[in-house]
């Protein structure tokens, strides 16, 4: 018994190391250590032994039985690690190869603007701030000084989430202000930040969609004043349309959030049924803008004694669509192929202000 043991020992090591992949092996392992196995055959045997036979014959089938397991084990981590080894080096790309001409992916515009007015932001010194889709009261409209009865509030304008178990109900943003709220609550000043990305409002037509893109400017300081709001959104302006100069002009108006409040016109002309910003005798509205209220720097506790600044917003989509030729901004959500290859972006041109925004 001890030969034939012995012997089956060499014959299974020599299929083992014969097997020349995984599933080759799989095979030797059922055919030695499965229920049917040669192995598990003579184990079976064990039972009609004598107590003598089975006090000798025990000890060396299971030693053949764990001796089998172990090279078993010890060829399949041999083959998997040669399976990676070739699926790397079959699947391996050349990350310093240069992007095909004929590319299809691209950047979508909006993504493109977002570049562009980060960078436009970074040469002036402002920060990147983020904060979350999902909002709470405090921080969509108390903390900005929107008072309960503002339209802004109601249901037909604002998503509202279902109540939680205090009776709280959780708001999708209406702007990207909270981002500014956040970072006043949070930050000492000086504070110079941009906070772009999505809001949702419940509108949809030409130029309005439920969800849309914004950024908004926040700077606060303790000498900071309209001459510096001006001065930045004049050289925001001029890097982002690439003009030489811009001419704009303030008009009154009402933001709970800003007081005093501006709309802000840019000069430009219409001619020819385009858009040219820089020159010409018309006036486009553009964002709006002002300093920040005393209610929204104490709510932040901040003291308006100290401490004041200024806020401005425009709509991404809005500036993509003035900058690049578009009419429809419902275009832009709608996915499709031919509207993407046409007003889509090269992925490897970063937006710089040295080498050209828009390239």
């Amino acid at each position: 018994m001890q030969e034939q043991i012995s012997a089956l020992k060499e014959q299974i090591a020599a299929q083992i190391s014969a097997a020349s992949d995984l599933n080759a092996l799989e095979e030797v392992r059922v055919s030695t250590l499965g229920k049917k196995g040669s192995v598990s055959q003579l184990m079976k045997g064990l039972g009609g032994m004598s107590p003598e036979e089975r006090k000798e014959m025990g000890p060396a089938l299971n030693g053949l039985k764990n001796k089998v397991a172990e090279e078993i084990a010890a060829r399949k981590e041999t083959l998997e690690e040669a399976a990676l080894d070739a699926r790397l080096r079959d699947e391996r790309v050349d990350v310093t190869l240069p992007v095909q001409e004929h590319a299809s992916g691209s950047v979508h515009p909006i993504s493109q603007v977002m570049d562009e007015i980060a960078e436009i932001f970074a040469s002036l010194g402002f920060d990147v701030a983020e904060g979350p889709d999902v909002e709470s009261d405090f921080h969509n409209f108390t903390a900005l000084n929107i008072p309960e009865e503002h339209p802004a509030r109601q249901d037909h304008d604002t998503f509202y989430l279902r109540p939680d178990a205090n009776g709280d109900r959780k708001v999708l943003r209406t702007h990207t202000s909270p981002v500014q709220i956040r970072t006043m609550l949070s930050k000492e000043p000086p504070i110079r930040i941009i906070a772009p990305g999505r809001t949702y409002r419940s509108d949809s037509d030409a130029t309005h969609t439920p969800m849309f893109h914004q950024v908004e400017g926040l700077v606060i300081d303790k000498d900071t004043h309209l001459g510096h709001l001006k001065g930045t959104l004049e050289a925001f302006l001029k890097a982002f349309f690439e003009v030489d100069a811009v001419t704009l002009r303030l008009r009154p108006s009402y933001f709970p959030f800003t007081e005093p409040s501006m709309e802000v016109d840019v000069q430009c002309s219409f001619d020819g049924g385009t858009v040219k910003i820089g020159d010409g005798n018309d006036w486009l509205e553009i964002l709006g803008s002002g300093m920040v209220n005393v209610n929204v720097l104490k709510a932040c506790n901040l003291d308006p004694n100290e401490y004041q600044g200024f806020a401005f917003g425009c709509g991404i989509d809005r500036l993509a669509m003035l900058k690049y030729g578009m009419n429809d901004l419902r275009a832009f959500f709608d996915a499709d192929l031919r509207w993407l290859r046409h007003y889509g972006f090269r992925a490897l041109d970063l937006p710089t202000l040295a080498g050209g925004l828009s390239r």
